[in-house]
């Protein structure tokens, strides 16, 4: 009966995880699911939960720092920004008007959907912005300080 109680402990603790995605629950569903095989082999109330604590503590303190690791973006850990991070930052060429709602720019030879990241900044086609960040697939956009007379190499137009 133990095992079960502590594998439906497991469960909860894995579902909760889904829905907070801090991967920090999902470390205590370890050590429940633990505890549940020591329960089935017959160890007392007092070594399963021993045995929870345990696993838990160490799988907090071995796994979760390197799954942190991972997770960090690529600008953090000092490596070469790739996909979404390496646009964030790049200088885009209005295509049509950008205002809060819709527009569209063109980055790295790409057409992407663009709204303002300031909500009371209008752009024009022709203008050049700014990448400030990207949310799905829409590039939210900054005026850019690269005067006019800059001219940026043609594979950014």
């Amino acid at each position: 009966m133990d095992a079960v109680l502590w594998i439906v402990l497991g469960v909860v603790l894995a579902v909760a995880e889904i829905f907070t995605t801090t991967l920090f629950l999902i470390m205590f569903a370890a050590g429940a699911f633990a505890a549940a095989g020591a329960a089935a082999l017959g160890a007392p109330v007092g070594v399963q939960a021993i045995v929870f604590a345990g696993v838990s503590a160490l799988t907090v303190l071995g796994v979760r720092p390197t799954l942190r690791k991972h997770r960090r973006s690529a600008l953090e850990s000092g490596e070469q920004p790739f996909g979404v991070e390496a646009i964030e930052g790049s200088t885009a060429l209005v295509l049509e008007r950008i205002d809060a709602g819709q527009g569209m720019v063109k980055i790295d030879g790409e057409l992407w959907q663009a709204r303002s990241y300031d909500a009371s900044q209008v752009f024009a086609p022709g203008e050049r912005v700014q990448v400030i960040q990207v949310r799905g697939a829409t590039a939210l956009v900054w005026r850019d300080d690269v005067s006019p007379s800059d001219e940026l190499p043609e594979a950014k137009r």
